[in-house]
């Protein structure tokens, strides 16, 4: 999907909605607005296109029933407030989409999920099945269980991953805002709405800046561009808009130039590198030399251990590290054939002395290039 014409033809669809849209900010859930965008869901499904629904506003929907007016900083009382409003949320959902003749699913997912290989098929393969069964299903962060995904709390990076994971066409960030300027209109009246944009062009996040980050929402433009980025790993590409927009969905499907358009610069790549792209948790960190991080880019090699000046954290084999130059520039991701002790023991040397070094060889390679995406 390189031009907005080309949405047209999308077949898989990631819509994101906001909490700042939700919950009408903090007067309770919009169902008003639910039922519009369920309408215009189900105007999707018509077109033949798959939808899954990337939803914020358990806390904010858990605050308002619950009477609070301030966003609580105690992790057990967000946990409380998610777990209450969670409840609010799907029965909106399921009432408005029964309406159009849909079944909606509710998919309660955290980072963890995504970043352990089984359980990200396992989800894989069930938002596939509902697809398949004409079902819009509804994710939402985990956030009763997951303490580190409540301190994470954006929605616009789950939503990206999980383009990443069913191999969207698009994903659409429905928010308050029109879509991306090229400065914090705010502050600069004279700000200009940017139409199309290149989803990796790193401009992009110093006109982003830190984003506003409302009593509600979690989320600012920063996390919407980085979205992007990470959902055209992939090669999809991004739209984000303004949520109470008339028929958002459906004038976005027909190539209408509305919000800003990320173009995605690449072409997919393959689903095991797609997946070790879109991880955000890494275990530990391997320093490389010049000559290694030319390697890498150039060549499309392995890693071999004599390319490696430092080791830093505690890993086991098969874990997830990241793979920097000198200069601490990231360079690429992989999965570590050697532990970190290990690592430690043999970098700096060829990797026929690593059984002297280990009293085993497992691999020659510290990092296969099948288990390694460049980043």
């Amino acid at each position: 999907m390189k031009t907005r014409q080309e949405l047209t033809k999308a077949r898989r669809w990631v819509v994101k909605v906001g909490s700042s849209l939700l919950t009408a900010d903090g007067r309770g859930l919009d169902r008003e607005l639910i039922e519009r965008w369920a309408a215009e869901i189900a105007g999707l499904r018509e077109r033949r296109a798959d939808v899954v629904l990337v939803s914020s506003g358990a806390v904010a929907e858990g605050m308002q029933r619950l009477g609070w007016r301030k966003r609580p900083h105690a992790l057990f009382e967000l946990q409380a407030a998610a777990a209450v409003g969670q409840m609010g949320l799907v029965q909106a959902y399921e009432s408005c989409f029964q309406r159009f003749g849909l079944h909606a699913a509710q998919i309660l997912l955290t980072h963890d999920d995504l970043a352990h290989r089984q359980r990200y098929l396992n989800a894989r393969s069930t938002l596939r099945a509902l697809l398949e069964l004409g079902v819009v299903p509804v994710v939402n962060e985990n956030d009763t269980v997951a303490v580190e995904e409540i301190r994470f709390g954006d929605n616009d990076t789950l939503a990206a991953l999980v383009a990443n994971l069913i191999e969207a066409d698009v994903l659409v960030l429905l928010t308050d805002q029109p879509g991306m300027y090229d400065r914090d209109p705010r502050v600069h009246p004279e700000a200009q709405l940017l139409d199309e944009v290149a989803a990796n062009d790193p401009a992009l996040e110093a006109m982003a800046g830190a984003g506003g980050v409302g009593s509600l929402g979690r989320g600012g433009m920063l996390t919407k561009v980085r979205a992007a980025a990470r959902a055209a790993r992939s090669g999809a590409a991004t739209v984000s808009a303004a949520g109470r927009e008339p028929e958002v969905l459906r004038r976005i499907a027909e190539g209408e130039a509305v919000g800003t358009f990320f173009q995605p610069a690449r072409e997919p790549i393959a689903a095991r590198k797609r997946w070790l792209a879109s991880q955000l948790q890494v275990r530990g960190k391997l320093m490389l030399d010049d000559g290694a991080v030319r390697v890498l880019r150039e060549s499309g090699r392995s890693l071999l251990p004599v390319g490696v000046k430092g080791v830093e954290g505690h890993f086991s084999r098969g874990e997830l590290v990241v793979c920097v130059g000198l200069n601490g520039a990231e360079v690429a991701k992989g999965l570590v054939n050697y532990s970190a002790e290990e690592a430690r023991r043999i970098m700096s040397q060829p990797s026929d002395r690593i059984e002297r070094l280990l009293g085993y060889v497992d691999e020659p390679e510290l990092i296969h290039r099948d288990n390694l995406v460049l980043v």
